[in-house]
């Protein structure tokens, strides 16, 4: 649990005083996409693996 404290504090201090705040948000959203995207990958990855398809 402390880590993903460490992960939320980081992303949190990632992004105080950016001035432009609509690139805040764009980049919030981004960040949030791409942990979507990876986390189909790796479901998709396990998916294969554990079923037998072939590679």
């Amino acid at each position: 649990m402390g880590t993903l404290l460490h992960f939320k504090n980081i992303y949190v201090s990632a992004f105080e005083n950016c001035k432009p705040e609509f690139v805040v948000v764009l980049l919030k959203i981004y960040s949030v996409f791409c942990m979507a995207m990876l986390s189909m990958a790796l479901y998709a990855l396990l998916f294969r693996a554990f079923t037998g398809f072939e590679f």
